[in-house]
């Protein structure tokens, strides 16, 4: 394989970690703990792993551990900068409290735990996946593990490798397969841990224990230099508007550390849509507004940043998904068997509620076909694919040519449209996720040797240089909730949405008028690996408004 020469240097990368994961470490219990809501429910879910308390980790004495541990490794649903850094961790910790212990990776994510898929990794695997972007390591996969007969083949599996520990890493979603694992085990007398790692470049897998989830630095770094550059191209043309779509489903987290970072023109924030009952047609007002006031100053360009899950957030649209994933889920057979989408147009409209058919009905067909799309496997609309940019771009369109003709706008406005997605994903991890996630993997290592089950890897303080982070774990019982899945209510974990009351979106608030008004454009520039401190360890706007 060939390798670049960033690639090749970033390979001598240490990745620093908090002092206390330096040597002999010490757990210290916290309180006990109670999920966000609904407790009464997910303590009769979970009666095995509820209550725990928090941990946190000192240096120190530890119980001593001569026995030779194996941990199986799982990477679930989409990447995100860093992961291979997490198993490195992971490795790095095992095999300093034991050169015998091993680490295998099942394949393809929560897949190869049921087939069978799997690989055991050695040094020589290990060693050339580390400081590296992607989850090409072991692959990932979104099988969602919700069937005992899944479980039990699982166990089974590991049971056969001498596996005594699994770690699965990734979002809300997967921890809770997670959590809902680590309980089956424990209920099973198995013998077999599940530790969970917060991973997700949405970032809205975060609370007081997980301050941030990891790649989501990475990501938004990536995004923001993308930003900066079309903005720089903007500035110098002068004549694009630019409509840019961020990933981030269900919050706004993206969209607001890249307003942070490069000061666009308009940053729709999804939440705020929701909390004010915006309209569609509310929003391209708004959007109009800015466009018509810099037309005014001779300015036909600009930025616009839209979150991906924004038509979620619009409260008529909202309603209008819920009813359409339930009708979806319950007719999914006769639905994949109409052969045009005006024949599942039809079906669908029956089936709503009155005014729910009045709005699929006001759609334009290319949008209401975008919402009958196939579902993600966890009952989900997949937004990713409904081109939000380029319905916002034609409906300001129109709205500024009945503007012209009534006197309104003398501008001229010529529209580009982007999504940044993948672009982010899989990118070589920042210095900050680069630590981070190796700290995360380390730390999970420890909880294993503790022998805790149920548990989330936590590292905290994470604005303090690396030494000063605070490791520890989180019962994931903890984060957990009753939601809506397929028609009916399961146990989640509560997914961190933008807070319209927190100190990041008021810094938007603050400055986006002035924004909105004057070209004041950041251009971020690329990821900085080697150089001073204060470019190349610099975490998130988000973290860094959050701390003070």
């Amino acid at each position: 394989m060939i390798k670049s020469p960033l690639q090749i240097a970033r390979e001598s990368y240490n990745p620093k970690l908090p002092e206390a994961l330096k040597g002999t470490v010490k757990i210290v219990e916290g309180n006990k703990t109670e999920s966000v809501a609904d407790q009464g429910d997910i303590s009769k879910l979970f009666p095995n792993t509820y209550g725990m308390p928090i941990l946190s980790f000192e240096a120190g004495e530890s119980a001593a551990t001569d026995k030779a541990i194996s941990v199986g490794v799982i990477l679930s649903g989409g990447q995100a900068p860093g992961g291979h850094n997490v198993i490195s961790g992971i490795y790095d910790g095992l095999k300093k409290l034991n050169p015998a212990n091993k680490v295998y990776g099942f394949l393809g994510g929560p897949g190869g735990l049921v087939n069978n898929e799997y690989s055991e990794l050695t040094d020589d695997v290990i060693d050339h996946y580390r400081n590296t972007g992607g989850f090409d390591i072991i692959g990932s996969g979104r099988t969602k593990l919700e069937e005992e007969a899944q479980f039990d083949k699982g166990l089974e599996n590991c049971k056969a490798l001498g596996i005594n520990a699994l770690v699965i890493i990734g979002g809300d979603d997967s921890n809770t397969n997670a959590c809902v694992l680590a309980e089956y085990f424990l209920q099973k007398k198995s013998g077999v841990q599940v530790i969970g790692v917060p991973k997700t470049i949405d970032g809205d897998l975060k609370n007081e224990m997980i301050e941030t989830s990891f790649g989501f630095d990475t990501a938004c770094k990536v995004y923001s230099e993308l930003i900066g550059n079309i903005q720089r191209d903007a500035n110098s043309a002068k004549k694009y508007w630019h409509f840019i779509k961020l990933m981030g489903r269900s919050a706004s987290h993206i969209a607001l550390e890249c307003a942070l970072q490069t000061q666009p023109n308009v940053t729709i924030i999804s939440e705020e849509v929701e909390a004010n009952n915006m309209t569609l047609g509310e929003v391209i007002d708004h959007i109009s507004e800015v466009v018509v006031n810099r037309a005014a100053n001779g300015e036909n360009f600009g930025t616009v940043l839209i979150p991906e899950g924004l038509v979620e957030f619009m409260p008529a649209m909202k309603k209008l998904i819920s009813e359409l994933n339930d009708i979806l889920a319950h007719n999914e057979v006769a639905v994949s068997t109409m052969e045009t989408n005006k024949e599942r147009r039809e079906f669908v409209v029956k089936k709503l509620s009155a005014d729910m058919a009045e709005v699929f009905r006001s759609l334009p067909n290319s949008f209401a076909n975008q919402l009958m799309l196939d579902r993600d496997p966890h009952g989900n609309v997949q937004v990713s694919m409904i081109e939000t940019e380029k319905l916002l771009i034609d409906m300001v369109k129109a709205k500024l040519k009945k503007m012209k003709k009534a006197g309104e706008y003398k501008g001229k406005f010529s529209a580009q449209g982007h999504f940044f997605g993948y672009e982010g994903r899989c990118a070589a991890p920042s210095n900050f996720d680069a630590d981070y996630c190796y700290s995360l993997g380390y730390t999970a290592s420890v909880l294993i040797a503790a022998g805790k089950s149920g548990y989330m890897a936590s590292v905290r303080n994470l604005t303090a240089p690396a030494s000063e982070w605070i490791a520890g774990g989180v019962p994931i019982t903890m984060m957990m909730n009753m939601e809506r899945r397929h028609g009916a209510m399961k146990p989640v974990i509560q997914k961190a949405l933008v807070r319209l009351d927190g100190a990041p979106f008021n810094a938007l608030k603050r400055q986006r008028d002035e924004w909105a008004a004057n070209t004041m454009y950041v251009y971020p520039g690329p990821i900085q690996y080697f150089g001073p401190s204060e470019v190349c360890d610099m975490p998130t706007k988000t973290l860094l408004e959050e701390s003070k």
